[in-house]
C-alpha cells in the first residue's frame, strides 16, 4: 500500500534533508510513498491568521487532490501542514455546511476519506516501533538525545492525535530509545520556539529558542531530535545568533528524527542529506563510531 505524501513547502527548501531523509528512511523500511501531484501550500501560520475560509481553502485542495488520486491516505513531515491538513480535515468531516462552501471556493470535491498522518505516526503506529528496532544496523549507544515537540504536533488536542498525551508526549522518545539512543524526559518538550515569527519578531524567536538550548544544555543533551521544519530552522540556522546573544557556545546538533532513524538503519551521512545542517553532527557521530 502506498501512503499519500505531502512535502509541503519547507521540504523544497530549509528542509531539503527532511525530505531527503524521510524518503531514503521509508525506502529502507518498505514504506511506499507518493508524492501528491500538483500540491499546493497548507497556509501555515499565515492562513489561518488572516482568514478562517483560506486557512480550509488550501489544505482542502490539498485533501481532495489526494483523495482523487486514488490515495487512502496523506503523510506530512512538517508540524504545520500537519496540523492544517488534520485541523481542515476534522472541521470539513463534521461541518457539511463549511464543506459545502469551501468545496464551492476550491471547485473540487472531496468526501473526507483520507487518513491523514504525520511521519511519526508512520513509524508508530502504521509500521511499529518494534519492526523499526528489527531493522536497526548501527545503535545509536551513548548519545543522549532529547526530543522537541514544539507546538502543532499534539496541539489543539481535539483534532490532532500524533500523541495522546498533549502535555507529555513520548512517542519520538519511544523512537529513539529503540534506536539505541538515550532519550531523557526535560523540561521543554513541548515550549513554543517563535514559529513563524522568525523574520517579523526575531527578538522573540531569539529568546524562545534560547531558552530551548539552554534547557536542552541542562539535560546533558548531545542533540536535539525535531520533527518540524520550522523548529529546526529556528534551533539550527539561528543558533549562532543565539549563542551570541546569550554568550554561550550551545553546539548542539539539531537533528530530524528521519536522520536518526537513518544513520540507525545504516544509511550513510551525506546520503542523508545531514551535511546541509548549521551546526554540523559530523563529530559527534564520528566520535560514537556511526558515521
Amino acid at each position: 500500500m502506498a501512503y499519500g505524501y505531502y512535502p509541503g513547502c519547507s521540504s523544497h527548501g530549509t528542509a531539503r534533508e527532511y525530505d531527503i531523509s524521510t524518503k531514503k528512511v521509508c525506502e529502507r523500511l518498505g514504506l511506499e510513498l507518493k508524492e501528491v501531484e500538483d500540491w499546493n501550500c497548507c497556509g501555515a501560520s499565515p492562513a489561518h491568521a488572516t482568514s478562517e475560509e483560506l486557512s480550509l481553502a488550501l489544505p482542502f485542495r490539498n485533501l481532495a487532490l489526494a483523495e482523487k488520486q486514488g490515495l487512502n491516505s496523506i503523510m506530512s513531515t512538517c508540524s504545520a501542514c500537519y496540523n492544517r491538513l488534520k485541523v481542515a480535515d476534522e472541521i470539513l468531516k463534521n461541518t457539511p455546511e463549511i464543506s459545502s462552501r469551501v468545496s464551492e471556493i476550491v471547485g473540487e470535491s472531496y468526501n473526507s476519506s483520507l487518513k491523514v498522518i504525520h511521519f511519526l505516526d508512520l513509524i508508530s503506529k502504521e509500521l511499529g516501533i518494534e519492526r523499526v528496532k528489527e531493522k536497526v544496523q548501527k545503535p545509536l549507544a551513548d548519545i543522549k538525545v532529547v526530543s522537541y515537540y514544539g507546538c502543532l504536533l499534539t496541539r489543539p488536542p481535539e483534532f490532532v492525535s500524533v500523541d495522546p498525551d498533549p502535555e507529555n508526549p513520548t512517542v519520538m522518545e519511544e523512537i529513539i530509545g529503540a534506536l539505541g539512543a538515550e532519550a531523557p524526559d526535560w523540561s521543554h518538550k513541548t515550549e513554543c520556539c517563535g514559529a513563524s515569527l522568525a523574520l517579523s519578531r526575531t527578538d522573540i524567536v531569539l529568546r524562545l529558542s534560547g531558552e530551548i538550548l539552554k534547557s536542552a544544555r541542562f539535560a546533558d543533551a548531545d542533540c536535539i531530535a525535531v520533527a518540524c521544519p520550522l523548529c529546526y530552522a529556528n534551533l539550527d540556522m539561528r543558533q549562532a545568533q543565539i549563542s551570541s546573544m546569550h554568550g554561550v557556545d550551545y553546539s548542539l546538533p539539531v537533528l530530524f528524527i528521519s536522520e536518526l532513524i537513518g544513520i540507525a538503519l545504516g544509511i550513510g551521512y551525506k546520503e542523508l542529506g545531514m551535511n546541509k545542517h548549521m551546526v554540523s553532527a559530523k563529530t559527534l557521530l564520528t566520535e560514537k563510531g556511526l558515521i
